[in-house]
């Protein structure tokens, strides 16, 4: 301890960030998303780098004052900056528990390259693409030949 405040470490952050769901899928981590690039502390001060799922994201601002308020309220951060991060965000980023609740509670099958998309309905790999444009710019729309649902599957 320095001057009597507690000193944080990045793991503590990160911790705190696995509370900060992602808004369109509540209960997946902005941790489990992938969208965490780097966080560090310097004396009591945080950065958080986020990867937004696609340039533009209008989440963004939300998703950035929901870190700040997170990582702001640990004992021992006396600032906090979240900034944009270069990188691409790309569906190799999620953890499994992220595609297992977006397939399970939101019927959002994650595609991943070279490996086939089950259906969230009947598990088959039958997903068809029937539209690249889907209501958010980081999925498509596709039936399943087998069951004949339609979902919506986030891109690779």
């Amino acid at each position: 301890m320095i001057g009597g405040a507690r000193t944080i470490g990045v793991a503590e952050v990160i911790d705190a960030l696995r509370g900060v769901d992602d808004p369109e899928y509540p209960g997946v981590s902005v941790v489990d998303m992938g969208m965490i690039a780097a966080a560090t502390v310097t004396g009591g001060r945080a950065e958080v780098e986020l990867i937004t799922t696609f340039t533009g994201c209008p989440a963004h601002d939300v998703i950035s004052a929901d870190i700040a308020r997170a990582v702001g309220s640990l004992d021992g951060i006396i600032g906090v900056e979240v900034r944009r991060s270069d990188q691409s965000w790309d569906t190799s980023r999620l953890s499994d528990h992220a595609r297992e609740v977006m397939a399970r509670d939101f019927m959002v099958p994650v595609a991943l390259p070279g490996r086939p998309t089950e259906c969230p309905r009947c598990g088959e790999a039958a997903l068809v693409e029937q539209s690249p444009f889907g209501p958010a710019r980081c999925r498509a729309v596709h039936r399943c030949g087998a069951c004949h649902e339609v979902v919506e599957v986030l891109r690779a």
